[in-house]
């Protein structure tokens, strides 16, 4: 019925709209004046000391201060208030679970890491999340009621049709079938699940080398082989999750793989994996193959070669790059995106090197010629992707003011 709070167009919903911008500006640009936020949101000066005194009032800025060293009269200064909610995310892999807790500004305030090596019972996976939670929980000073969301980031995907883990089974423990209602009833607050690497992808989106963009691919490469596409700014996780799954793909120059989720690899895996980098260094001569996990001694290689950039070593690069362009080629062809970031240690230890020479691989083997970029997001950029994820829709919930 027209005229009915809640309506469109109606004063409550337009206050609501107004204090949400404000409230979106304070968290990009900090600390603002009621004069700076007058301007930027096109607000009067009386309209824009009501809206912060109606924000103050419900505990979501604070008074922080003055404008000191400026002419004129110093001007009360307003910021977010970082207690007016938490959210939490976690990142999961076969060896460990790291987990964080952050503020409504972003800003993490608790990190704990929870080494799992070895466990392969489902019940312990429950115990070891909580365990987790608790421990960046209690580094930030706060009780598991305090975290107002949680997101967690794995390998592979749940299927929304039927609740269990596909895609992942390297990663003990967690493919029970009442896995998530076990989660859902041991932990207070609402969970979500997303694949790590489209994690990755939102906080490119958020904070690196993707934002402004509303269509990407990232391409992950770090113990696995990944993908996340962003379609008209949303993710595309398909069907049954499994977007992305790059490592799968067939591939040329490898042989085919059937039943490839009981191997666990594929063609694109096989042939562009961080595992075929020692193998690479060995045949090319180059001595000192450095030790450590696949991801490591992969990164580790591709860096080494990247500053030597010579010889055998930009042999290696080239190499490398013209087995990473060959999936890319397939996924241009299909997909067609403005923008291809390049992330995970393996390929961000190449820098602009390595960029350049997937860059011109790929416009030799695709019609289509996005620009490549190398990841923004270096530190631990799945558990960066998951708190943003939380975040995101903590802030939504808790800047409603319309309610």
């Amino acid at each position: 019925m027209a005229g009915t709070a809640g309506t469109p167009g109606t004063p409550r919903v337009l206050r609501a709209m107004n204090d949400r911008a404000a409230l979106d500006l304070l968290l990009e640009h900090g600390p603002l004046s009621r004069t700076r936020i007058g301007k930027l949101t096109g607000l009067s000066k009386p309209t824009a000391s009501q809206l912060l005194a109606r924000l103050e009032a419900a505990g979501l800025v604070l008074a922080t201060g003055t404008s000191e060293g400026r002419p004129g009269p110093n001007a009360q200064l307003y910021a977010v208030n970082p207690a007016a909610a938490h959210a939490a995310g976690l990142d999961v892999s076969p060896d460990r679970i790291r987990a964080a807790v952050a503020d409504i500004t972003g800003r993490t305030v608790g990190e704990y890491e929870l080494p799992t090596p070895g466990r392969r019972s489902a019940h312990p996976v429950v115990r070891q999340v909580t365990d987790a939670l608790d421990g960046a929980v209690k580094a930030a000073g706060l009780a598991r009621d305090d975290v107002r969301r949680l997101v967690i980031g794995t390998p592979g995907a749940f299927d929304p049709n039927t609740g269990r883990l596909r895609y992942a089974s390297h990663l003990p423990g967690w493919h029970s079938p009442a896995l998530l209602d076990e989660l859902a009833a041991a932990l207070p607050m609402p969970v979500e699940y997303e694949n790590d690497v489209n994690l990755v992808a939102i906080a490119e989106q958020r904070l690196g080398a993707a934002r402004g963009h509303g269509d990407f691919v990232l391409l992950w490469n770090e113990e696995g082989l990944g993908a996340a596409l962003v379609l008209g700014g949303r993710l595309h996780r398909g069907w049954t999750g499994g977007a992305g799954e790059v490592g799968f793909l067939p591939v040329p120059g490898t042989p085919l793989v059937r039943q490839v989720t009981k191997a666990n690899s594929g063609g694109y895996q096989a042939l562009a994996g961080s595992q075929v980098l020692p193998g690479l260094a060995a045949e090319l001569g180059i001595d000192d193959v450095p030790t450590g996990s696949r991801a490591e001694a992969g990164a580790a290689l591709v860096a080494r070669a990247a500053d030597h950039g010579t010889g055998p070593h930009r042999e290696l690069l080239k190499t490398y790059a013209t087995r990473l362009a060959t999936g890319l080629a397939a996924l241009v062809s299909v997909l067609d995106p403005e923008l291809i970031v390049l992330s995970g240690t393996v390929l961000t230890s190449g820098g602009e090197v390595l960029r350049a020479l997937v860059q011109a691989e790929l416009e030799e083997l695709a019609a289509a010629r996005p620009r490549l970029v190398v990841g923004d997001v270096r530190e631990h950029p799945v558990l960066r992707g998951a708190l943003e994820s939380a975040l995101a829709t903590t802030r939504d919930e808790v800047f409603d003011t319309s309610r």
